[in-house]
């Protein structure tokens, strides 16, 4: 039977949550080590939390779909795949806000390990409060504090949590700069990416507390923070791409045909390496992520095979898979495949590590990602 108010077709809504339950039992998603994240989800569902409109892209621009007028569809943006998001906010046509993946949001708790009574900070309540809300499930009444930057999804936060009944502190405020007011606390957890993990999160956290935090807009790691509470260390836990941190400076984005423009390359060179692991490895992809920060990378397959355009904003680089071989161009004042090249061997060098091989170890006045071990393998900056 559906539930009252369910307009979503047979079995209604709570049809789309078994089956997404299912598939995620028969992937093996539910993480065995926390059986209380797959009781919370079931207790509180991630459509109670989502707005009645979210957003579709059509291929061309992002489109809205209303729970009243499209309750099927509005349905299948939550529940059709454990690893979309569903977006909850558009501005000026790009995706400001999200519910995120009801797998990654449980991959995450899961590395997070919160306890019954723990204190948790957690930064970015998003429109939907839904981890906020799944947080309390496990550590009780009045022990989350959630902090979000934009005004208005803060309130309709703090709208939704007050109708479930729900004891959580919302803060409007600057996530990167934590919430003193509720510190210590034994848990801290970030729903958006950044560049460099703010000091004042590991500051506010007890000793021994544990972070889970997305860096880079490609993967999240988390971090355990020393006895002496002079630095916070720990293991990338998987890969998942997150909103940016909305407070950081917005740099625009340049894509590689404005950055090469009509300028000639310096010249060609063959290559002697098959390119399919640059679209397909994503082990590959992380470490040049580590050790060439600030390269964008782009990969594409036809007939006869994966070519790859990569740049930093001046100088840019193609590699391009022919049916007579491979073969490199490049311009600027960098050599980028050439850079490329020699990230790649490293990589092949240290074993062909995957994202779980690598860890981070931040200090108050630096922060660096390694890998394999994080005093004798290899390491490097990361960018401010």
């Amino acid at each position: 039977m559906a539930e009252a108010g369910d307009t979503t077709g047979q079995g209604g809504i709570a049809s789309w949550r078994a089956r997404l339950d299912e598939r995620m039992a028969s992937a093996g998603t539910w993480p065995g080590r926390s059986p209380w994240i797959r009781e919370a989800v079931t207790a509180l569902p991630r459509d109670r939390f989502a707005p009645s409109r979210l957003w579709d892209w059509d291929g061309h621009a992002w489109q809205p779909v209303d729970r009243d007028s499209s309750p099927d569809r509005w349905a299948g943006l939550l529940y059709a795949d454990q690893h979309a998001p569903a977006v909850t906010q558009i501005t000026a046509n790009l995706p400001t806000s999200s519910l995120s993946a009801q797998a990654l949001v449980v991959d995450m708790l899961d590395s997070l390990q919160p306890e019954p009574g723990n204190q948790v900070l957690e930064l970015g309540t998003g429109m939907s409060a839904w981890n906020a809300a799944l947080l309390t499930w496990r550590t009780g009444p009045k022990t989350v504090t959630t902090v979000e930057a934009d005004p208005r999804l803060s309130a309709a936060a703090t709208v939704r949590l007050e109708h479930l009944g729900l004891h959580v502190t919302a803060v409007t405020g600057d996530g990167n700069a934590g919430c003193e007011a509720g510190a210590p606390y034994d848990r801290v957890v970030a729903t958006y990416a950044v560049e460099r993990v703010p000091w004042a999160w590991i500051a506010q956290c007890r000793p021994g507390g544990r972070l889970v935090v997305p860096w880079g807009r490609l993967g999240h790691v988390a971090l355990t923070v020393a006895d002496d509470h002079t630095h916070a260390q720990g293991w990338f836990q998987g890969l998942a791409q997150f909103m940016p941190d909305r407070t950081a400076p917005s740099h625009p984005h340049r894509a590689y045909a404005e950055v090469r423009g009509h300028r000639e390359p310096d010249g060609e060179r063959p290559l002697r390496r098959d390119l399919t692991p640059l679209g397909a490895d994503w082990g590959l992809r992380f470490h040049l992520r580590v050790a060439l920060p600030e390269v964008e990378l782009t990969t594409a397959a036809d007939g006869d095979g994966t070519s790859a355009w990569i740049h930093d904003g001046r100088s840019w680089a193609s590699l391009s898979t022919k049916a007579h071989g491979v073969f490199a161009h490049q311009g600027g004042p960098r050599r980028l495949a050439d850079e490329l090249e020699s990230a790649w061997d490293q990589w092949s060098v240290l074993g062909s590590p995957s994202v779980y091989d690598y860890g981070m170890t931040v200090t108050a006045d630096g922060q660096w990602v390694w890998a394999l071990d994080a005093e004798t393998g290899p390491r490097w900056r990361t960018t401010p």
